[in-house]
């Protein structure tokens, strides 16, 4: 039996996935230190942990430990299934090891007071209930998609169409009206199997008690307000960002990054990075070299193979980009940089990135602008709410080929670093910055809102 004096307890199960781990873990770290809780990490799996989980769960305190469950079978599923899917069937077909683990817990005398999913784990609300824990979720994106996943429903029955074959543009609660297009992916195709998963959660998180997003009110005051009002059977909503992990240490990798950028400007380098899943084709990897080349900007760019590199040997367009004469103006890196450090150095002015929403609110955090280039998920979402309605980025814009040209990289970075628009985009993210630092210095937020639900739970 647990001791009076024993913390609450709280399960969390992630889907799979960094994007999905990362955010998850500030949570964690932040239940721990600020309010005295201790976790448990539930992680489905399809195979072996990856390098990259370890590490992040190993740099946890020591009251927060991992289970990874058994891995489940995804061999019946077809080739091109999408990530919705597998991620949606890897939770579902964790159940049973998941009720092994609540099992373990309780005869641990440590009963878990809430199980903590993210957005596509709601399946897990049924074991949590069999165990009394009370089930919530963790929304690891902007506060405008979580208003869109209570709305979509209802828009599912309203709409017959495809969304991107609508005239008018989707209104959203709380948020500018969207192009469907701009809809995130598994909204594109609702005769697939990642949509019918999408709507199939959606209809789901009303049976959540609460709903933490990893946002703020500065940030998406209008979606944020549309999602507090009074609406039977939904559940509470908790803006509990921007949880980042901006963590100086880097333990000797990406030195010559940082060694680089100490030698630049401050302000003049515009950081180029598309994160750990993003990949270009190498036609579009070359005009964006040349952009870079033409804007006659400095850059730091974490450069990937391209996604269809078996087509010809991948090597840059211009030996200015892979000897010692492209390091006055640019560097170019392979695969990874020390992201956190680098936005935050002096030195950084900008960022292109592909819009993942942990890579935003390190961007926010930092006060950088932005040159938003999405790729997947839900990042033309993104992109749309920060160029329209948060404008603290500039886009470029694809020609009729599909691909973004040199000279429109070129024009929109120097707009980005030099141009009056870009010093009113930088202002304006200096404001989200500084509205950020004071969300960050408090300890009397929505987070200890909950907080002290959970520790009242605790022996009712």
């Amino acid at each position: 039996m647990a001791q009076p004096d024993s913390p609450a307890h709280v399960a969390i199960l992630p889907s799979p996935g960094m994007g999905h781990l990362i955010p998850l873990a500030e949570l964690a770290k932040r239940l721990v230190h600020q309010h005295n809780f201790s976790i448990t990490f539930v992680i489905p799996t399809d195979g072996s942990p990856s390098k990259a989980q370890r590490s992040v769960l190993g740099s946890l305190p020591s009251t927060v430990r991992s289970v990874f469950l058994p891995p489940v079978n995804l061999s019946d599923l077809p080739e091109d299934v999408k990530i919705e899917t597998t991620i949606s069937l890897t939770v579902a077909r964790s159940l049973p090891s998941l009720r092994d683990v609540f099992r373990s817990l309780a005869d641990r005398g440590n009963r878990a007071v809430a199980l903590v999913v993210d957005l596509f784990g709601t399946d897990a609300f049924d074991v949590a209930r069999e165990f009394n824990v009370s089930p919530y979720i963790f929304f690891p994106s902007t506060a405008m998609a979580l208003s869109l996943f209570f709305h979509l429903p209802k828009l599912d029955e309203m709409i017959s169409c495809e969304y991107r074959e609508m005239k008018e543009p989707v209104k959203i609660p709380g948020c500018l009206p969207i192009h469907g297009g701009e809809l995130l992916d598994p909204a594109q195709d609702r005769k697939n199997d990642a949509y019918k998963w999408l709507l199939y959660h959606t209809k789901r998180y009303r049976l959540a008690e609460g709903v933490m997003v990893n946002s703020f009110t500065d940030l998406e005051k209008g979606a944020l307000q549309a999602l507090r009002e009074v609406d039977a059977g939904k559940p509470a909503v908790y803006p509990v960002g921007p949880l980042v992990n901006m963590d100086c240490s880097t333990g000797g990798e990406g030195s010559e990054c940082l060694k680089w950028l100490d030698d630049q400007p401050h302000g003049s380098v515009l950081f180029v990075s598309f994160g750990s899943g993003g990949t270009l084709s190498l036609d579009q990897i070359t005009e964006l070299a040349l952009g870079l080349e033409m804007s006659e900007q400095r850059f730091l760019w974490v450069a990937r193979s391209p996604n269809d590199a078996s087509r010809r040997p991948f090597q840059f367009p211009t030996k200015r980009f892979s000897g010692e004469d492209q390091r006055g103006r640019g560097l170019v890196v392979p695969s990874w940089a020390p992201q956190p450090q680098v936005l935050s150095h002096g030195s950084t002015g900008g960022f292109l990135t592909h819009c993942g929403w942990n890579s935003t609110l390190e961007s926010v955090v930092s006060g950088v602008p932005l040159i938003v280039w999405p790729l997947y998920a839900e990042q033309k979402m993104n992109a749309w709410m920060l160029t329209q309605d948060i404008k603290v980025a500039l886009r470029a814009k694809a020609s009729d080929n599909g691909l973004i040209g040199r000279e429109e990289i070129a024009n929109v970075v120097r707009g980005l670093m030099e141009g009056e628009e870009g010093k009113r985009v930088r202002n304006r993210m200096k404001d989200l910055k500084e509205a950020a630092a004071r969300v960050l210095s408090t300890e009397d937020g929505s987070l200890s809102e909950l907080a002290r639900r959970w520790k009242n739970q605790k022996w009712n």
